[in-house]
């Protein structure tokens, strides 16, 4: 069965292929939602990506976003805001949230996934490392885990893969078949 992953995300496909799932990418030109309920947005943005590239076979399609405060904080535009990530997150708790679907032949399996991460009490001198080092670009809440911005975190709370950026465990329950 042809296998479809509908993102450009290379923490994504390396994921995919650390499982020995073999798959092709197509990367979904499609608008995301923004500013409402974040648990609600990451399901619905997943849903846009994996119909508009579901042509049969399994479809998979992943939106991952940090949450602070209620709020989601997306991708920072520059260095100033990635500095203002990383202070606001400091010493605290955020959760990254994950919304995954699954179409299988044209039928929807969708799920959501929560990991409460928690960062160190940062020194001014970290935060301005982890800005120059440059990891925060292109990255929702400004960091990424599976590297330098492993530095920052103090304790974790359910699957680092969903912080990566796709939810193997979820991905596991609602399309066993990649799996087996």
């Amino acid at each position: 069965m042809k296998i479809t992953l509908a993102s450009g995300s290379p923490q994504r496909r390396e994921i995919l292929e650390k499982l020995g799932v073999e798959f092709e990418v197509v990367v979904p030109g499609v608008e995301e939602l923004t500013g409402g309920d974040p648990e609600i947005e990451v399901v619905e943005n997943a849903r846009r990506k994996a119909g508009a590239v579901g042509r049969g076979g399994i479809v998979i399609a992943c939106d991952t976003d940090v949450v602070l405060d209620g709020k989601a904080l997306g991708k920072p535009a520059d260095e100033a805001e990635a500095r203002e990530y990383l202070d606001r997150m400091s010493g605290r708790a955020h959760t990254v949230i994950s919304g995954l679907v699954v179409l299988v032949d044209g039928e929807e399996r969708s799920g959501l996934e929560r990991t409460t991460v928690v960062f160190r009490d940062l020194s001014e001198a970290e935060k301005e490392r982890y800005v120059r080092f440059g990891e925060w670009r292109g990255r929702s809440g400004g960091y990424a885990i599976q590297t330098l911005g492993s530095t920052l975190v103090a304790r974790l709370e359910g699957s680092v893969s969903n912080v990566v950026g796709l939810p193997v465990g979820l991905l596991a329950e609602l399309a066993p078949e990649l799996l087996a």
